[in-house]
């Protein structure tokens, strides 16, 4: 994991541009910033998975900086490049089109962590990691797809990669026992830059029932959900499902992450005692 010292980094925005810049940590720290709660997933999350998280995140909007050095007609991606070499491609126009996507210098209150790529990050909302969260930046290229190929886009995954609606049970856990009796069932959807507007659970292969939502933090935001179950005791089958803000239902077509992230909907069995 790279070290990286504030008082030595800098962030080059270059590229065809009409003014680029050079800006140390001290001069990104003084410009406007804006905090949000943010999710972020990995496109190697498999159906269920883990690879996904949510935090509050500060920094300066990316438009801000490439409106600041006026990038040229014909541009189509960001190249982004960290501090060990490693690059990442970002389609310009998710950048220009209003999201909240940063060059994020805090995480949860806190400046961010070596882990997480101190001194900064980018951070794109609604894209997989692997085309928009490069971490330890320490450049913003403007260039185009036919010039330049990031490391995953030349190992021929997607250039453009929005998160697919995704929804996950997190209790009870799979091939668990629990009592027979009042339960829960509950977890946590996602669909970042679309929201989640709907979660429902099938059991047994029966009718889809709608779940109860958690708070509505925004659409780049997770959201948990339950549902009240009456188990019985046996062997049972449980299926989740999320609609996304457009209106779209999760997919029960089944894709492995490669090339563009994982679909289809998570099964849990559980046994009653």
């Amino acid at each position: 994991m790279p070290k990286v010292s504030g008082d030595r980094w800098e962030l080059r925005v270059d590229g065809d541009v009409d003014r680029p810049v050079t800006i140390t940590y001290p001069q990104l720290l003084a410009m406007p910033m804006v905090e949000r709660d943010i999710t972020m997933t990995c496109v190697s999350n498999e159906v269920g998975g883990g690879y996904v998280g949510a935090a509050r995140w500060l920094g300066v909007r990316v438009a801000d900086l490439l409106h600041r050095v006026g990038v040229h007609a014909g541009v189509d991606q960001i190249l982004s490049t960290a501090v060990d070499g490693f690059t990442i491609s970002t389609p310009l126009a998710v950048l220009m089109d209003g999201r909240d996507a940063l060059v994020a210098v805090g995480m949860n209150g806190r400046p961010l962590p070596a882990a997480h790529g101190f001194p900064a990050r980018l951070l794109t909302p609604g894209l997989y990691g692997f085309v928009g969260a490069t971490k330890w930046l320490t450049r913003l290229t403007a260039t185009t797809y036919a010039r330049d190929q990031a490391y995953w886009t030349r190992r021929r995954w997607a250039t453009d990669a929005p998160v697919r609606t995704s929804s996950r049970i997190d209790t009870p856990r799979p091939l668990s026992t629990i009592p027979a009796g009042r339960t829960a069932i509950g977890g946590v959807a996602w669909a970042q830059h679309r929201g989640v507007t709907a979660v429902e659970v099938s059991i047994d292969g029966g009718d889809w029932t709608k779940a109860t939502l958690g708070p509505d933090v925004g659409i780049d935001y997770w959201r948990q959900w339950y549902l009240p179950w009456n188990a019985t005791p046996g062997r049972h089958q449980l299926r989740v499902r999320a609609t996304d803000g457009t209106g779209a239902v999760q997919t029960d077509a089944r894709a492995t992450p490669f090339p563009s992230g994982s679909s289809g909907l998570q099964e849990v069995i559980v046994l009653v005692d």
